[in-house]
């Protein structure tokens, strides 16, 4: 996708630290990193987010988190990371390109994990059956 800042970077039409690089995955670190050692990882082909990406190509980039992560926080000197995708601008995506986070963690880093939200339990289950009623 040509304005796409992913695909430019696949395409060497922007730098990037990459940090790995195969056929099909890129990874490298992110130029406004919520932690040090925070790194993308991202399909060379362009999908626009997880839900419209095949499950296969999901799969890989799993796979080569799992493979890059222990030495992203062992270069980095942490024992703890979060991963994360946001899908949709609501949900925080920036870059219309599907990218796992990998953000390393240290105690007391100062980083935030979003706040419980109350619950009703009644509630719960009705949403439950409503989720289970819906998949296919």
């Amino acid at each position: 996708m040509s304005d796409c800042i992913f695909c430019k970077i696949i395409t060497k039409e922007l730098p990037a630290h990459k940090i790995y690089e195969d056929d099909e995955v890129m990874a490298f670190l992110d130029i406004h990193p919520v932690s040090r050692g925070h790194a993308l990882v991202i399909p060379k082909k362009h999908f626009t987010d997880l839900v419209n990406t095949p499950p296969e190509v999901v799969a890989n980039l799993m796979a080569i988190v799992q493979k890059i992560t222990p030495s992203i926080i062992e270069a980095v000197a942490v024992a703890a990371f979060n991963i994360g995708i946001n899908n949709g601008s609501e949900a925080g995506q920036v870059i219309n390109h599907t990218h796992i986070h990998i953000i390393p963690r240290a105690k007391d880093d100062g980083l935030n994990m979003w706040p419980e939200q109350p619950s009703v339990a009644s509630d719960i289950e009705t949403l439950a059956k409503k989720i289970k009623e819906k998949i296919v």
